[in-house]
This record gives structure tokens, C-alpha cells and sequence, in this order.
């Protein structure tokens, strides 16, 4: 396994249309998958797509750990050729980082739950439902699939700050919700 190079925002692979995998089970799909969880894990990071490690494929690599989702961890996880479908109309406006934008945070308006499907490395389908911070996590990495950063789904840019910084945000958003 190798540590693969994270693009940064401005590089065009980051904002590319990723190509479908057709074989999953594939030596080379299974080892791009290996170098990108050992990637994303050294970061360190909760997710990270292919566009991200240079390379223009559908997968994803993700984890959900229970200190970040109130309790649910979701062990790392490969899903290729992911597809997500909105279960109802909620939407959260929750924080985001991004290992192609370091340093900075955002608060992204999300569907609240969805239900995702994609193929892992022996070929099968997994199909889920989830909802809060593993919902989110699944969101963000499909977006870098179709070119999409998480600034470009903020609706107000006066959500963005240094992470360092995002905690006045989150406190300003709370004093807003109480009234």
C-alpha cells in the first residue's frame, strides 16, 4: 500500500465528472482502494473520493467513528459507483472540512437522510440508510464524484472560517436558534 497525493482545491481533477468503474472486483480498482484508505486514515480524514488521490474513477472511501455521529460508527467502508436518494425533504446545515481545502471549515446545508448503494470490492451492492454526520460524510465524498466541492453547496460564505475559528460560528448559529 502506498500514501497517495491529496489535490487541492484548484487543481481541474477536483472539478471533473469521474468516470464509472466497470469492474469492482478489479486487482487495480482494489488496490487504488487499499492506497486511499491508508491515505485517508494518515491525513487523517473521515472520507476521501478518488478525484481527491488524482484519479477521475467513482469510489469512495469512508468511516464513520461514534465520537464524531453521537454513537453510530460505520467501519471503513468502499462503495463504487455510489448513488444517494434524499429520504424526505429535511435538510441540516452542519460543519464540513475537506482534506482538498485545509484549513478551512463551512457550514453545509445537507438532506438530513438518505439512502446510498454502490458496489464494494467483491462486486456485491451495499445498500443503507442513514441519517446525521454519516449521511453527511457519504454526501460530501459522492459530490467530489461530480466535480462538486462543499464551498459550492453553502448558501452564505459568512459560514466559512479558519477551522480554528469555526466555533464563533457555531456559537453565533446556536444564539440564533435560541432567540
Amino acid at each position: 500500500m502506498a500514501l497517495l497525493k491529496i489535490a487541492r482545491m484548484g487543481h481541474p481533477v477536483l472539478r471533473t465528472v469521474a468516470s464509472p468503474v466497470s469492474d469492482p472486483t478489479a486487482p487495480a480498482i482494489r488496490r487504488l482502494a487499499e492506497d486511499m484508505i491508508e491515505t485517508m486514515l494518515d491525513a487523517p480524514g473521515v472520507g476521501l473520493a478518488a478525484p481527491q488521490v488524482h484519479e477521475s474513477k467513482r469510489i469512495i472511501v469512508f468511516r464513520v467513528p461514534a465520537d464524531r455521529s453521537g454513537g453510530e460508527s460505520v467501519g471503513i467502508t468502499v462503495l463504487i459507483n455510489p448513488v444517494i436518494e434524499p429520504l424526505g425533504d429535511g435538510m441540516e446545515l452542519g460543519p464540513e472540512g475537506c482534506l482538498s481545502i485545509p484549513g478551512l471549515r463551512g457550514m453545509v446545508p445537507r438532506w438530513s437522510r438518505i439512502r446510498y448503494r454502490g458496489y464494494g470490492l467483491d462486486g456485491e451492492l451495499v445498500e443503507r440508510e442513514a441519517d446525521g454526520f454519516h449521511a453527511r460524510v457519504v454526501q460530501h465524498e459522492t459530490d467530489h464524484l461530480d466535480g462538486v466541492l462543499y464551498l459550492d453547496r453553502m448558501t452564505d460564505l459568512r459560514l466559512l472560517a479558519f477551522t480554528e475559528e469555526l466555533h464563533y460560528i457555531a456559537d453565533a448559529l446556536r444564539q440564533q436558534e435560541q432567540g
